[in-house]
């Protein structure tokens, strides 16, 4: 643990501002808990670990999805493809049928649903979790894994969704 240096530390907003210039990947969490599904939109998304295969997120202590989402015993990630910005959009909004539709999703091999037209998806089986500041890290074990397709992945970059465009040299 790093010491905080007496009066340095940046206000929320700014510190969110300078954060919102990072492009993120975009994946929804899902779950099925006491037999009704709940999934969450997350922007956090990583890869932990290929020894064991660990992922994580977080995901916000005042979320109401979380103490449904956290009782389950395993959870899916679904990696979002580019034309997926109203999935995610919808899967953050707090109120919403998240499931009706228009999402298309289908029972996973373990029950958590698993949403349909997305990149990939992740079955996994929790494993470790910590109350990080405002937030709850929660690293999962990856069980299975199925990659639907390869094309572009649906990004966050200052408050919106957008799409990754390759750099021509890199084509």
């Amino acid at each position: 643990m790093t010491e905080t240096l007496p009066g340095r530390a940046v206000g929320a907003d700014h510190f969110r501002r300078a954060l919102a210039v990072h492009a993120s990947g975009v994946v929804v969490i899902t779950a099925q808990s006491g037999g009704v599904p709940v999934g969450l939109t997350a922007t956090s998304f990583s890869s932990v670990s290929l020894e064991p295969p660990l992922v994580s997120f977080y995901v916000d202590r005042s979320s109401t999805t979380w103490p449904l989402l956290g009782a389950a015993d395993h959870f899916a990630v679904n990696i979002l493809a580019s034309d997926q910005a109203e999935v995610a959009a919808r899967f953050a909004r707090k109120g919403a049928d998240r499931f009706a539709p228009p999402t298309r999703w289908r029972p996973g091999p373990l029950g958590a649903p698993l949403l349909l037209g997305v990149s990939a998806h992740l079955v996994c089986l929790p494993y470790e979790r910590a109350e990080v500041g405002d937030h709850i890290l929660v690293v999962g074990q990856v069980a299975e894994v199925a990659t639907h397709h390869t094309g572009r992945p649906l990004l966050y970059h200052q408050g919106r969704f957008g799409r990754f465009l390759p750099h021509p040299e890199n084509r």
